[in-house]
């Protein structure tokens, strides 16, 4: 283990002498090799046999610089769980797996209790981040069968666009322009800190909670590094709540559903998707003026509600309890990603992304932590309460880039290099060791670091004037 002295000299050495490339190219290609079913590629083989919403975009980004063939499998069983609302489910359940391989399975959520779910395959009852129409942007990029990319995407491209009709025919009651959730799964964050605001005004009435087991601590979970049994004790109540509504997105909605929040991730990567499906749009000869005008909704919704003037970050808003929540996520900084904010916002959001909260450039430091390191609730170990996630810093190295923060986009590059030869591509990372924590061999790492390293060679291509791919 090196000194912090040595990593930080690590961390900005130039890459490619301080890191074998190739090789961790390779493992990562590995890494999905041995995730893929044949239809879908699961996040991991041991915790999440199934496969999950937002994982499979981040996979397909991923597959869409070397296997065009394995990028559109990914895409289109994912939207064959579509269900007739329009709504992408967060779990495509895979029918090989048994009902006691994860918590919880298809019988628990069931979904069958409303036609207007999937029945085969089978899913869950919530939705995650929307990330699809990037996803598909990335296939047309990339696709080395040009034709073959555009029929896909014309298949699919009425899917996305139900898709994101229902977020906001069924998710924004108010026209504001922001969705909302209704559970922290539907977040991709399940268990931040931001949540605990509105999770411990839910009564849990103890008799009104099904008996369940939790299976992530069977298969070799630690509880130090995972949700609590009081967290879970709420996301069970939430779903109970949905299933005796039978899914019924209004119902739930006058029912009181107790968790509404507009979330900042969810609502920037809503954004970002928007403006793809736009281009999208424009590709297949389709009219885009629809889907820029959604996009723009969501950047005036957010910058109008989300933002909070003292911190400089953009924070949650909990509409049950009509209050921004104040928890300071490396989410927070991400409407950057979809280049939201102004520049003259952007700056003050970066210079408290620039401090010892997250990652000073002048500290010896890896980046960036999920959460805020001076706030008592952050936890390095624990799951979205601390550690790094490789996603989240994604979309922050993405974010950086257009508002011209190149040191610490270098910084976020180079950390992430540095962690996947430490420890491989796990599912996160300890932000003070660089430690690998929860599943190793993690889909999602693997292949957004596939696609960090294209863009840097395609960067350097156009420089040197030579092809230098995956």
């Amino acid at each position: 283990m090196p000194s912090n002295q040595e990593l930080y000299k690590r961390i900005f050495t130039p890459p490619d002498r301080a890191v074998d490339i190739a090789a961790l190219v390779k493992e990562a290609k590995d890494v999905l090799h041995k995730n893929w079913t044949g239809s879908f590629t699961v996040p991991s083989v041991n915790l999440y046999p199934h496969q999950w919403s937002w994982d499979s975009a981040f996979i397909t980004i991923g597959y869409s610089h070397y296997n065009q063939n394995r990028a559109q499998q990914e895409l289109s069983r994912l939207i064959s769980g579509q269900w007739s609302n329009g709504m992408i489910p967060q779990i495509i359940f895979n029918p090989q797996a048994d009902e006691d391989d994860y918590f919880p399975g298809p019988d628990f959520w069931g979904t069958d209790c409303t036609p207007v779910a999937s029945v085969k395959p089978r899913t869950s009852g919530v939705c995650q981040p929307p990330l699809h129409a990037t996803a598909l942007l990335f296939v047309l990029v990339n696709a080395e069968d040009q034709n073959k990319a555009v029929n896909f995407a014309k298949r699919i491209f009425p899917k996305l666009k139900a898709w994101h009709n229902f977020l906001y025919r069924e998710r924004d009651p108010a026209n504001e322009g922001l969705v909302y959730i209704r559970h922290p799964w539907a977040s991709g964050m399940d268990n931040s800190p931001g949540w605990d605001q509105v999770l411990k005004k839910i009564d849990l009435d103890q008799g009104d909670l099904p008996d369940y087991q939790r299976k992530d601590l069977q298969k070799g979970g630690k509880i130090e590094e995972r949700p609590s049994d009081y967290s879970y004790d709420h996301y069970v109540k939430l779903l109970t709540f949905f299933k005796k509504r039978r899914y019924n997105e209004n119902k739930i909605r006058k029912d009181g559903c107790p968790f509404m929040v507009q979330s900042v991730l969810f609502n920037s990567i809503l954004c970002k998707a928007g403006r793809d499906l736009a281009l999208i749009a424009e590709w297949l000869g389709e009219d885009p003026i629809p889907f820029h005008h959604q996009s723009n909704m969501t950047a005036k919704g957010v910058n109008k509600k989300l933002w909070n003037e003292e911190h400089n970050i953009y924070l949650d808003y909990d509409l049950a309890n009509d209050q921004l929540l104040d928890g300071h996520s490396l989410a927070g900084f991400l409407p950057m990603y979809a280049d939201i904010p102004s520049p003259r916002r952007a700056q003050k959001m970066f210079d408290y992304l620039d401090t010892g909260s997250f990652c000073n450039l002048h500290d010896e430091c890896l980046a960036i932590p999920s959460y805020d390191r001076r706030e008592s609730n952050f936890n390095s170990k624990k799951y979205w309460r601390g550690p790094i996630w490789i996603n989240l810093n994604w979309m922050l190295y993405n974010g950086l880039r257009r508002y011209g923060h190149w040191k610490y986009v270098r910084l976020i590059r180079n950390s992430i290099l540095y962690l996947a030869e430490r420890s491989g591509f796990y599912e996160y990372y300890d932000p003070i060791t660089g430690e690998g924590i929860g599943e190793e061999n993690f889909s999602w790492s693997a292949a957004l670091f596939l696609d960090l390293i294209n863009f840097k060679r395609q960067q350097e291509a156009k420089k040197t004037g030579k092809e230098d791919n995956i």
